[in-house]
């Protein structure tokens, strides 16, 4: 049975010169360069690296006796996985890898091999995360899986968050093992009720099915298989696995969780009427934060991702291009006197990240937290 769904409800009429020069701006970036917003070349062969550096040491896992270099390979396999997912089956599944959506499906559909599953994914991400970003019932990237963590102010203290800045780095790697775990079916349950499964396009069984068959296929190839033939005892196996999963989790968590979660970013709270004070467009300059843009280097590596602001503002914009629209974001922002949040380093948004878990370890958070 269905339960009622309802939603917060942004400004209108708002922003709205910000709104089409920003929109217009972009366009004229693309049309004047006459290139597409898609995935050009480079993208291609990025694709095929982070594929081979996912699929290739675990291959030869099955040829070595050596313990350490067996564990060593599954640490690489780890990295792979990481940077399939933060730059290939992440603009797949945002529809911004391709023009054609079939394409996006089918490099979307990778992350059955990374342990997920798309749908879930789009709803949890597309849906609810990239709408409302930092909204606390709403946006499940902040909604802690367990009661030790609050990533909110307005989620519920407990004294135990005194603390959280010292251990909450622990549960990152567990990002993506709970993703095979339990996550996916607990949110299949949730998301159907909510008629979320539905608006996907899916119904209920095919939805299940697609779970069910994703994490078999999963299960066979990284674990059954290794069991079975690698030449390597049982528990250096499930040893290896863990160290694939942590080492993607903590990658993962940690290039997200300084977008959004810092002291300079909102975390916006509907008013009785369920209504959200900025436009959807500002919202996003409003709860979200770039770190790092200046290396060309990392931003490859991180898929983008610390490019944030423009991720969020143009999510089916592929993420080869958002330095090149950046500056365009950056002073249209200013022009019209908004935020354009941006850290660094990737290490000083980690600082800012782990002061922002401090200041929420507290039960009443300083004022400069904006709510």
């Amino acid at each position: 049975m269905q339960e009622s769904f309802t939603t917060p409800k942004f400004a209108r009429n708002v922003n709205v010169e910000f709104n089409k020069t920003l929109n217009e701006r972009v366009s004229a970036y693309f049309s004047q360069r006459k290139i597409s917003k898609h995935a050009n070349f480079n993208m291609v062969l990025k694709t095929v690296f982070m594929l081979a550096l996912y699929f290739t040491p675990f291959v030869f896992t099955f040829y070595t006796e050596s313990i350490w270099l067996t564990l060593l390979l599954w640490f690489v396999a780890g990295l792979g996985m990481a940077g399939i997912g933060l730059s290939v089956m992440h603009d797949a599944n945002h529809g911004a890898y391709s023009s054609n959506q079939n394409v996006n499906k089918f490099v979307g559909a990778v992350l059955n091999l990374l342990g997920g599953n798309p749908t879930n994914w789009k709803i949890q991400h597309n849906v609810l995360h990239h709408t409302f970003t930092n909204v606390e019932g709403f946006d499940e990237d902040i909604d802690a899986p367990v009661k030790l963590l609050r990533f909110s102010p307005h989620t519920a203290w407990h004294p135990v968050h005194k603390y959280q800045y010292l251990y909450a780095w622990f549960f990152y790697p567990l990002m993506t093992i709970m993703w095979f775990a339990t996550k996916d079916y607990k949110q299949a349950i949730r998301y159907g009720k909510k008629g979320l499964v539905n608006s996907q396009g899916k119904s209920a069984f095919s939805h299940w099915a697609s779970i069910i068959i994703g994490k078999l296929v999963y299960a066979s190839i990284f674990l059954v298989l290794p069991l079975l033939f690698a030449p390597v005892s049982w528990p250096i196996v499930l040893v290896g696995f863990v160290i694939k999963q942590f080492v993607s989790g903590t990658i993962l968590a940690l290039i997200f969780q300084p977008a959004h979660v810092i002291p300079d970013t909102s975390f916006e709270k509907p008013n009785d009427s369920g209504d959200i004070q900025a436009d959807a467009k500002v919202h996003q300059l409003l709860t979200t934060a770039n770190y790092g843009v200046k290396s060309k280097w990392f931003t490859w590596l991180v898929g983008g991702l610390n490019f944030q602001v423009e991720h969020h503002l143009f999510p089916t914009i592929c993420h080869v291009h958002y330095r090149g629209i950046s500056e365009i974001v950056r002073n249209t922002a200013k022009e019209y006197n908004l935020p354009y949040y941006t850290n660094r380093t990737f290490f000083s948004a980690l600082k800012a990240h782990g002061k922002m878990l401090r200041m929420l370890g507290q039960k009443d958070c300083p004022e400069f937290v904006h709510v």
